[in-house]
């Protein structure tokens, strides 16, 4: 691609480390719902594709690139008299204290960032609300010219609409835009948007899964400021 003007990131996966992050997510979600009882919560996970035991996720867990609404269809069998839309805000609760772990030191990369003239912002998968709390608990919000969660009114990845409505309030061009995640959903999304694609390798999927969908693959998002550099 030729100028970049904008970055748009995924957040987990990509700004945090996946695993490291969403592990202890899914532990205190699932032990919550489980009443602290260790065979329960170990079906619950079973059924969102988390090994209790293990505390990992398997690559296809709807937690990994789906959204909220995705991990409470997976348990709703499990409680057959609860109002789905009931688990999806005891998640994102359990979702906004979860202790994020930064896949790199985030704010000077962030901040080398906008010093080049880039606006920056977050389209995730999770709730706008959780988002918005991690960021502004690892002091990096007021970084962000724009966040959208898959409850902001723009839809969910893989479709574009997150990153169509970056771009519009950004008023660049999609073609300036480069989009970077961990995940076939956050590239998808940023190609059928005309944006260009950086995969980074702090999720689950690997650098074969992406580097189809991907102009560059990196192995966290501290890359970032050489790929400018090699771009030009």
């Amino acid at each position: 691609m030729g100028i970049v003007s904008g970055i748009l990131f995924d957040k987990d996966g990509t700004l945090f480390d996946f695993s490291i992050s969403w592990s202890a997510w899914a532990q205190d979600f699932l032990g919550e719902l489980a009443c602290g009882e260790p065979t329960r919560a170990a079906e619950l996970g079973r059924a969102i594709g988390f090994d209790w035991g293990a505390a990992q996720f398997a690559p296809d867990s709807p937690a990994v690139a789906g959204t909220p609404d995705d991990v409470a269809a997976c348990l709703t069998g499990h409680f057959p008299d609860r109002d789905p839309a009931g688990l999806i805000v005891q998640m994102n609760q359990a979702a906004a204290r979860a202790p994020m772990a930064p896949a790199v030191p985030l704010a000077p990369l962030l901040d080398g960032l906008r010093a080049r003239g880039l606006q920056l912002g977050v389209a995730t998968n999770d709730a706008e609300a959780p988002a918005r709390a991690h960021l502004a608990e690892a002091g990096i919000l007021d970084r962000f010219a724009f966040v959208a969660g898959c409850d902001s009114g723009f839809g969910a990845k893989p479709a574009p609409g997150q990153m169509r409505a970056f771009a519009g309030h950004t008023a660049l061009p999609p073609d300036q835009v480069i989009m970077v995640g961990d995940s076939r959903h956050d590239l998808l999304a940023g190609r059928a948007a005309g944006m260009g694609t950086v995969a980074v390798l702090t999720g689950l999927a690997t650098a074969d899964e992406l580097a189809p969908l991907a102009d560059a693959v990196l192995p966290d998002i501290g890359g970032l400021p050489d790929y400018l550099d090699r771009l030009g």
